[in-house]
């Protein structure tokens, strides 16, 4: 059963930080996957999940760089070369991860772009939701038998305030008939974010899987690299000596809401929710406001349907848990 889209009871909050949720949490003996856990709030959930115990496998575009931005976490971590855009790299990255371990305890889908100019990959799909959405569609496919052999695994799909944007048509997922606009772009794609995890633990708990979605919060990270800081500026996000705008978290605290729904006891039989501040979040009105809770469209549960349906047609994979 989907879990109430409401705040509980929980010891974290909007300025805990990725290794305080996992103090007094052993993950000996597990195993995890993060998808870019070399940059950005990558490296802190990988940092984090590691410290608990975890071995950690994580996919990246640039394994070289990705070996030099992990070399100070201590731990089990190996790399694995993953392009989200390219379906060989997707099927080649999972096949791996299936020679190194029989189970997938957490898995975490964090890799992403943001708000880039209009490209498309070899089949012609816009480039956000291509990668940001289908190219985890397809690993996740890929990897279930794992997470089903895990017997309690949990899945992390990191969404964005983003979601609020929307954007998401189903019919024109590609901006083929309609004007490309970057954000609307980013916008459909965390809103296929939030609504891939909804149907995802709709279809995996009866296999004991779990799904959540995750807004990090405000970061400044590599993210941001299509992004002018005249752009972050007029957004308030730096002010115009070029200071971060003090609200935003640290990437310490970004990373705490994506390691708390992998890891937290307190959502033991929960699913489905979109989480923030290391909480489940709140609905927000109608319409609701920007600056704070849950956008009733990534709760729509026809709607979450209607997307896995056309992501199995565009990418060729039937994903039937």
């Amino acid at each position: 059963m989907t879990t109430p889209q409401a705040p509980i009871d929980s010891p974290f909050g909007y300025r805990s930080t990725a290794l305080q949720v996992v103090q007094g949490i052993d993950l000996t003996g597990k195993t995890a996957f993060v998808t870019g856990g070399y940059s950005g709030l990558g490296t802190e959930i990988v940092r984090a999940l590691t410290a608990a115990g975890a071995r950690v496998l994580v996919g990246a575009r640039r394994p070289d760089k990705a070996a030099e931005d992990l070399a100070g976490v201590s731990g089990a971590v190996e790399i694995l070369a993953l392009d989200l855009s390219d379906p060989a790299s997707i099927d080649a990255c999972a096949a791996e991860v299936g020679k190194r371990t029989d189970q997938l305890h957490i898995v975490i889908n964090n890799a992403a772009i943001m708000a880039c100019p209009l490209a498309r990959d070899a089949r012609g799909y816009e480039s956000q939701f291509a990668t940001n959405h289908l190219g985890h569609f397809q690993l996740t496919a890929r990897i279930w038998p794992l997470l089903k052999a895990a017997n309690g695994a949990r899945l992390v799909s990191v969404s964005s305030i983003g979601h609020r944007l929307n954007g998401l048509s189903v019919e024109d997922p590609n901006f083929e008939h309609r004007d490309y606009d970057k954000w609307v772009a980013y916008g459909q794609a965390k809103s296929a974010n939030a609504l891939f995890a909804l149907e995802l633990d709709r279809l995996g708990e009866p296999h004991g899987v779990r799904a959540f979605s995750v807004h990090p919060g405000g970061i400044v990270t590599p993210l941001q690299r299509h992004l002018t800081m005249d752009e972050q500026k007029a957004m308030g996000w730096f002010d115009e000596a070029g200071t971060v705008n003090p609200l935003f978290k640290s990437t310490e605290e970004g990373a705490a809401t994506a390691t708390w729904c992998a890891t937290s006891p307190l959502l033991n039989g929960m699913g489905g929710v979109y989480c923030e501040d290391c909480n489940l979040g709140a609905m927000a009105g109608d319409p609701p406001p920007r600056a704070s809770g849950v956008w009733p469209h990534v709760r729509d549960a026809a709607r979450a349907k209607a997307l896995w349906d056309k992501s199995e047609a565009m990418t060729g994979v039937s994903f039937r848990p």
